[in-house]
């Protein structure tokens, strides 16, 4: 397996000293393989079964990274807009759904 080195600066190593517990290893890796689907995705607008598993575990998808569509924001200003019902309590909510 090979090893990569990053330098960083010491103001950046003492912030990520305060989380110990984190392996920072392990999230440049997956970091590093979102990079590489994303850029095949792109090319091809398909996911590999290999690369569709690993999104899988890390709750993610090439997909996510695209930028929203105009007409989908506009559809979420106007819900946005879009006065809200108020309820006093969760038994309020259940018998306006029923």
């Amino acid at each position: 397996m090979v090893s990569i080195t990053m330098p960083i600066d010491e103001n950046l190593r003492a912030e990520l000293k305060r989380f110990s517990w984190v392996n920072w290893s392990e999230i440049s890796k997956e970091e590093a393989m979102k990079k590489l689907i994303f850029e095949k995705f792109m090319k091809t607008r398909k996911v590999s079964d290999k690369d569709n598993e690993f999104c899988e575990k890390v709750d993610w998808h090439p997909v996510d990274e695209l930028p929203l569509k105009p007409s989908y924001i506009k559809k979420l200003q106007k819900i946005r807009k879009e006065k809200g019902i108020r309820f006093n309590s969760v038994d309020e909510l259940f018998k306006k759904i029923k």
